[in-house]
């Protein structure tokens, strides 16, 4: 594992609390998190870059630093210590010691860093998701398909021989990838494709879409081994290798507000949501259901913005949630502290 302890593209400095230095508004928000092997957490905004805190200081990653755009979807730590950043505008890598672009070309090997200078949007790729399976293997959800690294190379995923895929799906613009506890990997389509749930069990790639959803923003495995899939119209579905049930919707909350969701260590589960204009809207906020009952989290707990994106738990049991207005909170068990000005 390379170690990313201390070590930062030139010029770097780092701050109490994470400080917006881009330009961006109140809409832009921080999107998705992780800590990493060493311990830091780092998160990615759709609008400032990426973040790192080392439990003392925030220290800020933008293009001047190497990243291709400010606006982060994704960040992935592979089992090599690499830190992996899906943008608006393809991906960049992180090897401890510097970002480099790194071009999405099929049968293509990872060498020099690309030039990555053109303004054309009609070449650039969005990468909305990345995971890495059991076997090492790093797949990018991007807007033109679905991407495979093996570690010297990228591939079209659909383009491997003897993949039955019998609903034609086109797997772009995935949102969100999970691999289960059985090997199956998960697919989540987002705008653009519309493709709802899609499960690819090694040889066959499967279509669902229960109530016919099209759109799924997160996707977990709660202990018990059934799967969650926060959507877009429809609140959350579970998924117990049978059947898509529709959960009960939190009192007040709508349906198109969710957002993510999270199963702490302590079996919670947290639910994030997008604030609304429909009627009898609760206005965003987070929940946590511990088993009997559910408790909201607004800003009456601290919150500065009700719109929330990302939550993340730490090593330490410590829950992160991530808002509009570039918003950064730790929940200390009652209500959130922020850790954004």
């Amino acid at each position: 594992m390379q170690n990313t302890v201390n070590q930062s593209p030139k010029g770097v400095i780092g701050y109490p609390k994470m400080r917006k230095t881009q330009g961006s508004d109140q809409y832009q928000n921080v999107h998705c998190g992780l800590q990493d092997k060493a311990g830091n957490l780092w998160f990615g905004t759709t609008g400032e870059g990426v973040y790192r805190y080392d439990g003392k200081l925030f220290k800020q990653f933008t293009v001047k630093d190497g990243l291709s755009s400010n606006a982060v979807w994704s960040i992935l730590e592979d089992t090599k210590g690499n830190i992996w950043f899906g943008t608006a505008d393809g991906v960049c890598r992180f090897d401890g010691r510097a970002i480099n672009y790194i071009p999405l070309t099929p049968a293509g090997s990872i060498g020099l860093p690309a030039n990555n200078s053109s303004n054309d949007q009609s070449v650039k790729k969005a990468v909305w998701s990345i995971m890495q399976d059991k076997s090492g293997t790093i797949w990018f959800g991007a807007d033109e398909g679905l991407y495979c690294y093996d570690g010297k190379s990228f591939t079209r995923f659909l383009d491997r021989p003897g993949i039955t895929n019998k609903s034609s799906l086109t797997l772009k613009s995935i949102q969100c990838m999970l691999e289960d506890s059985k090997g199956n990997i998960w697919f989540g389509s987002g705008p653009m494709a519309f493709e709802g749930i899609a499960k690819y069990d090694g040889k066959t790639v499967e279509n669902f879409r229960p109530q016919n959803e099209n759109w799924i923003r997160n996707i977990i495995e709660e202990k018990d081994g059934n799967l969650l899939f926060a959507t877009r119209h429809f609140g959350v579905f579970r998924y117990d290798g049978k059947a898509f049930v529709h959960t009960a919707q939190l009192h007040g909350m709508v349906n198109g507000s969710m957002m993510a969701c999270l199963q702490d260590r302590s079996g919670n589960t947290w639910f994030a949501s997008d604030y609304g204009t429909e009627l009898n809207d609760t206005f965003g906020g987070a929940w946590r259901y511990d088993g009997r009952s559910y408790t909201k989290y607004s800003t009456k707990e601290g919150l500065a913005n009700n719109s929330v994106f990302l939550i993340l738990e730490d090593r330490d049991g410590n829950i992160w949630l991530g808002t509009r207005n570039i918003g950064l909170y730790r929940f200390n068990g009652r209500g959130f502290d922020s850790f954004s000005v």
